[in-house]
């Protein structure tokens, strides 16, 4: 009898329904009887293989199981194998019983069922990496994953944190916990998540999932908890990264050859969290429970024109409670919660970027994160058929107090630090109560029929979003210079001979209660096609549905079609040479801040004045204004439009098409390399388009009178969502007493080029995988990122209005729009690893090199094509005066990180351990972001152009102490 562990950590298993829990498969003489049991659950099941030779148990929870074979002729084997969640762990019997033994890992084979690009990491891997302990740092380990502009889904204290996967943006992933979708679909950069101490494993799928995930352009990333076992086992531990031991905050100013330079300047973050857990059987075999609480003391000072301190101290938990109800029925439930009270105070400097505070203004509270529920049922109705049902509520908050709400946010943009003025401490306020709750639920069922294994399944996902925002003090102010024959947004063109300074004064309000419902079904088929070609043929329909403020419904999508084939061939038969296509199709559904931006009421505008020189000397410190230059710009006139008369009928969801062709070889001694190349293209796009000039000029000309061409300019100018490059079909109402009338509006007339985002990647994957003593594992990606539109954001100017962005308003806006995207990374590199030097003492290593992001000079439009564009001011890729396409000015630096760990476990005091982290050890400060707007008015450069706005994080050391029992 032989016994073999099997794990895997960077390629997955043959595909799985459920990302919660995952399979085990293989072969195996027909009549063999398999017994698989996992003692720490009390889970034991039994079958019998068929006379095709393929046996599956599938819907298993996570962990180690020792699978038992009994073959016709009397003979045992035993394997002990790791099963993942959302994956498939392969163990074949066929042939003689093993009579070696290996206990210490895995068997020199790769599983060849499997045509997905993903990574698994479990907590003892995680934990052998020095890397930030949180979901995004995780996935940044996966080849093809960049981090994502800082802007985009940043809060007013947190940079963003979210990573592009695949080339798409960072507001096109999917999140789950617990096979939960915990997606903040508000706009997509954000989501829950559990304490990271409470994570067993996280998977990320960068490519070629099948129908049961939908949703995602980007990939997928599932956590699954810890859990109870049949032993009781709990621990804490502490975890404290001082400021004292970081590398300095950083600010840019420009030297006298006016280069930007970084500068040191005081404050930093000051981070302790403790941990404590337990877990074990409340019944044994039957009932367990797991509980963990986090404690947190963490405190940011930043200092800038103003002192801002954050202070966090909101606990957060997670509770996962399991119940065998029968040996072939399962009882899950998950809560847990991540809300964060940060309360926030600020103080005036006497001089910038110095620790010299002098008046405090009012104090701020934000409120993100919340509580998530999910239970979850799987039953084993025959050794053949398994079926689940998930049902969850999750609530995320946006919430906020601020004190300064009366006050005016003023900027001085004349310097290139724009210090803030007046008492104001944030430019917006969130409405009271800013809160999305998510209700959902989803079936997924398994039917093995021999050769064929069917998996078909639904799911449907119904978001509320109480969602708005209103200008501090009624108005955003930014005091600025026109430049002597320079224009301004409004049309106002200096003539005066001489520069001059004036006040920009923007007003925005916005807001509402909406909701979003998204459904979808699929099937598929994995066929053993031959004995070593496996087939995985599947198609997922998904549909949309937006409503506005009055629970009508403005957007409504049905039935879409997405297949998805996977090919995976197990060349020699002996499971050590692999290669792996895939083809498919991804929608993504209609983000909620659509809802919010389109069919709400928002009222936007901008007036124009003289700059005096002088403030009020009250404590608003208001611009004290001269004569108004120009007219008022009237974006959004405050009144919610028809529902109907705001979106084409004909839209189509954003999709993504994806083409994936690989190879997989195992070598001696624990060693796997790989090599895939992938193309993506995205097929359709949707945004708002308001080019009413371009929509009347086409109304002139084809038989529409003056009054009716003017009417649906009109109309066109409060904006259409559409698809972009397409006819557009608008329900307008003549004034004719026919009501609404549907006009195509040719694509011709609009004056859009088709969009494109293309995708092309070459990448090479190696491991060692972990065997007790050492693993290394890495890749090698060469990837380009080209197109005319990063997708549903834009980081250029770090906007994450998904659907929504700026681009497609004009055609102004999208000359010299193609070129390099923000997210493209020519070249990275990404090595990991760890090795056990004693029993005693491990030591680990994480490296990433990446070069940098591709520059533009964004401007006020100076071309011909509209006479629009000019209103957004430093939008378009004319800056200056002339075009710069883009993505042609250059990159920002290669980033460079290198993290080390210690890790000491005493002998002498067992279940404690001691460990280390050193991340960024050299200090390595690359710029991550820069200002692209480069212009104050046409013609007036910016003197913030290319200023930093974010730098690689510096050194830091994190210590933790832990103690197991």
């Amino acid at each position: 009898m032989g016994l073999a562990i099997a794990t895997s950590l960077m390629a997955g298993g043959a595909q799985a329904a459920s990302n919660s829990a995952g399979d085990i498969v293989g072969r195996a003489a027909a009549g063999t009887v398999i017994t698989i049991e996992n003692k720490s659950i009390g889970f034991t099941r039994t079958l019998t293989v068929g006379q095709n030779g393929d046996y599956q148990m599938t819907q298993l929870p996570p962990g180690t199981y020792t699978v038992r074979a009994k073959r016709p002729d009397g003979t045992f084997d035993e394997r002990q194998v790791a099963v993942n969640a959302g994956e498939a762990a392969s163990t074949s019997f066929e042939g003689a019983a093993i009579s070696t033994v290996n206990v210490s890992g895995r068997l020199n084979r790769i599983d060849v069922k499997n045509p997905e690009s993903s990574m698994v990491l479990n907590e003892a891997a995680i934990d052998r990496i020095p890397v930030t302990r949180d979901v995004t740092a995780v996935a940044l380990l996966a080849p093809g994953a960049t981090r994502g502009d800082p802007r985009i889904g940043q809060t007013t204290l947190r940079a963003g944190n979210v990573p592009s996967l695949g080339g798409a943006s960072p507001a096109e992933n999917v999140y789950y916990i617990n096979g939960f979708n915990v997606t903040n679909m508000l706009n997509g950069v954000a989501f829950n998540q559990v304490p990271f101490e409470a994570i067993a494993q996280q998977q990320v799928k960068t490519g070629g999932y099948g129908p049961e995930y939908g949703r995602s352009l980007g990939g997928v990333l599932s956590v699954t908890t810890k859990r109870g076992t049949n032993e009781w086992k709990g621990g804490a531990n502490v975890i404290y990264t001082p400021e004292s031991l970081r590398g300095d905050d950083l600010y840019s100013i420009k030297d006298a050859s006016g280069r930007w330079i970084s500068k040191k300047r005081p404050g930093g973050l000051d981070d302790l969290q403790a941990n404590v857990w337990a877990g074990g059987p409340l019944v044994e075999d039957k009932l367990f429970v797991f509980g963990l609480v986090q404690g947190a003391n963490i405190e940011r000072n930043t200092y800038s024109s103003v002192l801002t301190q954050y202070k966090t101290t909101t606990p957060r938990y997670l509770l996962k409670a399991d119940w065998n109800i029968t040996d072939k029925n399962l009882l899950e439930f998950t809560a847990f919660s991540d809300k964060s009270k940060d309360k926030v105070r600020t103080w005036a400097l006497a001089t910038e970027y110095t620790d010299s505070p002098t008046a405090e203004k009012l104090p701020d509270e934000y409120t993100t994160g919340g509580e998530n529920y999910i239970a979850k049922y799987t039953s084993w109705l025959t050794d053949d058929f398994t079926i689940s049902a998930l049902a969850g509520l999750g609530r995320y908050s946006n919430a906020s107090k601020i004190g300064s709400a009366a006050c005016p946010y003023i900027t001085d943009e004349r310097l290139a630090s724009a210090p803030v003025q007046g008492c104001a401490t944030a430019s917006a306020a969130n409405l009271p109560g800013a809160m999305d709750e998510r209700k959902a639920f989803r079936i997924d069922a398994e039917w093995n029929l021999g050769d064929h294994g069917l998996r078909f399944g639904l799911d449907n996902d119904k978001y509320k979003v109480v969602s708005g925002s209103v200008s501090s003090g009624g108005a955003r102010e930014y005091i600025r210079t026109i430049a002597a024959g320079a224009s301004l947004a409004n049309g106002y063109v200096n003539n005066t001979g001489a520069a001059f300074d004036y006040v920009a004064s923007r007003h925005f309000e916005n807001g509402g209660a909406f909701t979003t419902k998204n459904s979808a079904f699929y099937i598929e088929d994995n066929w053993q096609v031959t004995k070593n070609l496996v087939a995985n043929i599947g198609v997922r329909s998904e549909s949309f549905e937006n409503l506005n403020a009055d629970d009508k419904t403005f957007i409504k999508v049905d039935n879409t079609i997405a297949p998805r084939l996977g090919l995976s061939w197990d060349v020699k038969g002996d499971q050590s040479t692999k290669i792996f296509a895939n083809a498919g199709r991804y929608y993504i559904p209609v983000m909620s801040n659509t809802n919010v931006r389109l069919a709400g009421a928002e009222l936007d505008y901008t007036d124009y004045y003289r700059y005096s020189g002088t403030n009020s000397s009250d404590q608003f410190q208001r611009p004290n204004r001269g004569a108004q230059l120009g007219g008022r710009l009237l974006v959004s006139n405050g009144e919610a439009g028809d529902p109907r008369s705001v979106v084409d009928p004909n839209i189509k969801p954003m999709y993504q098409d994806e083409f994936i062709l690989g190879a997989q070889q195992a070598l001696a001694n624990r060693w796997s390399v790989g090599a895939k190349v992938t193309y993506r293209k995205l097929k359709k796009v949707m945004d708002d388009m308001c080019n009413g000039p371009g929509a009347e000029a086409w109304a002139r000309a084809n038989g529409y009178s003056a009054a009716q061409a003017g009417i649906i300019g009109e109309a066109i100018d409060h904006c259409f969502l559409y698809n972009p490059g397409g006819d557009l079909t608008a329900n307008i109402d003549l004034e004719d007493g026919k009501g609404l009338t549907a006009i195509k509006i040719p694509a011709s007339s609009l004056g859009f080029e088709q969009p494109e985002r293309k995708y092309t990647a070459l990448e090479f994957t190696f491991e060692r995988a972990w065997d007790g003593k050492w693993n290394l594992q890495g890749s090698y990606v060469w990837a380009k990122v080209r197109g005319n539109t990063e997708g549903y954001v834009k980081s250029d100017i770090g906007q994450d209005d998904a659907g929504i962005s700026q681009d497609w308003d004009y055609p102004g806006l999208m000359e010299g729009a193609y070129g390099y995207l923000p997210n493209d990374r020519r070249h990275t590199l990404k090595l990991f690893g760890a090795y056990q030097l004693t029993p005693e003492w491990r030591v680990g290593a994480n490296l990433i090199l990446q070069s940098g992001r591709p520059l533009n000079c964004l401007g006020y439009y100076a071309g011909n094509l509209d006479e629009v564009s000019i209103a957004y001011e430093s939008a378009s890729f004319w800056c200056n005066r002339k075009l710069n396409p883009r993505g042609t000015l250059g990159r920002l630096p290669w980033t460079r990180e290198l993290g080390l760990q210690a890790s000491y476990e005493p002998a002498w005091l067992k279940g404690a351990s001691f460990t280390v982290d050193v991340l960024n050890v050299l200090n390595k400060r690359a710029v991550a972001q820069v200002d692209e707007e480069g212009e104050l008015a046409m013609g007036t450069p910016s003197p913030a152009y290319l200023k930093p706005g974010a730098f690689q994080p510096g050194r830091s050391f994190r210590f933790m102490a832990q103690y197991e029992f």
